[in-house]
């Protein structure tokens, strides 16, 4: 089908999937999205800026580095897509006003840095640190320090120097924040105080670089819908439920529905036909959830001692094993010694990429 054939409103998934990007239907102008970048400028001409970034449809949220235009994913540009969205990645990132407002004004930070140069002065350097510094594939952030202002979710400031900067930027755009109050006693009130200071001296300023290249913009994305969704799975792999099922159940038994009811049933009966008939090995009727919250936290202290890793980070793992195992109806049919010992080798293998990459399975390579 042609982009003029395509009716986003009356389409298959299937026929969505088998759709190339670049010949979808769609535009910021004339939907919620286009009400956002206006608000966005809005807000920049209350502050007395007058640069205002263009904005493009993308394959993601971005701003090219070096370049001054904002990217703004195309899946938000139409319900059909965002429906799509939830459904292969469990979200939409950027859904709705709020949202997608704050991820507008955090982009924001971007172009202005790089329209102004203003990642290049030494007294940005100063308060920020080298905006040269490498981006890692993740990063590690200590989610109680008052030095970073909290903007977008997962501590987002304390990822690198530029994302600091345009974190706290953000924060001082956003109308109402109240961020003198706020961040009262913060070291981040600092930043925010210079930020507000570096705005004042742009005011009514044309910046230095006005337009940039729209880079990955959604007309020139050849890729269908159904492989860009599988490269994306592949290169999030880690935020999804099915992360860990290959390795529990190396470890745990999985139950069909029937299986599960059954279980259940001759547990609260005491009854042992359902080991008879199926694991009669069995030690005892034990699901795994069971097995692992019961014995997480001498988990979780070993492998602290072994690895100095912060406990948070092995209880939230745990935690996240527990869960999926609950949500694939998992028992324990073999000796619980030995599932607890398998299940801390596991735990302990991810805890050590996450020390050494930033990532549960080693370095991500993108592709």
């Amino acid at each position: 089908m042609t982009p003029k054939q395509i009716d986003l409103n009356n389409i298959s998934e299937e026929q969505l999937l088998s759709t190339r990007i670049m010949d979808l239907p769609i535009a910021i102008e004339g939907t919620w999205l286009e009400e956002c970048v206006n608000q966005l400028y809005a807000e920049l001409d209350a502050k007395g800026l007058v640069f205002h970034p263009e904005c493009y449809l993308a394959d993601e949220w971005l701003t090219p580095e070096g370049e001054v235009a904002i990217g703004i994913p195309f899946y938000l540009a139409h319900p059909a897509l965002i429906k799509l969205e939830r459904r292969m990645m469990l979200e939409a990132e950027g859904e709705g006003k709020l949202w997608c407002m704050q991820l507008l004004r955090h982009e924001a930070g971007h172009a202005f840095s790089y329209a102004y140069n203003l990642h290049k002065q030494r007294q940005w350097q100063k308060v920020f640190g080298s905006s040269k510094e490498e981006y890692g594939n993740t990063y590690k952030f200590k989610p109680y320090s008052k030095s970073y202002v909290r903007h977008l979710d997962g501590f987002y400031a304390q990822y690198h120097p530029d994302e600091d900067f345009v974190e706290t930027f953000a924060v001082w755009l956003t109308p109402d924040a109240d961020w003198q109050k706020k961040y009262q006693g913060w070291k981040a009130l600092d930043k925010l105080k210079f930020v507000d200071g570096l705005m004042s001296s742009i005011k009514g300023v044309k910046p230095l670089k006005p337009k940039g290249k729209k880079l990955w913009h959604q007309k020139n994305l050849t890729i269908t819908l159904e492989k860009y969704y599988k490269k994306r799975y592949r290169h999030e792999e880690e935020e999804f439920p099915d992360f860990h099922d290959v390795q529990l159940d190396k470890i745990f038994t999985a139950l069909t529905d029937e299986e599960w009811w059954a279980f259940k049933k001759d547990r609260r009966k005491n009854k042992a036909g359902f080991r008879q008939t199926h694991f009669p090995w069995m030690q005892e009727m034990l699901t795994a959830e069971e097995l692992i919250r019961a014995h997480s936290k001498n988990i979780l202290n070993s492998i602290d001692r072994c690895t100095g890793e912060r406990k948070y980070i092995i209880s939230d793992l745990l935690k996240n094993i527990a869960l999926r195992a609950r949500q694939l109806h998992m028992i324990v049919s073999q000796p619980k010694e030995v599932a607890l010992m398998q299940l801390s080798v596991y735990v302990t293998s991810l805890t050590m990429n996450y020390i050494h990459t930033g990532l549960l399975r080693g370095t991500r390579k993108r592709t």
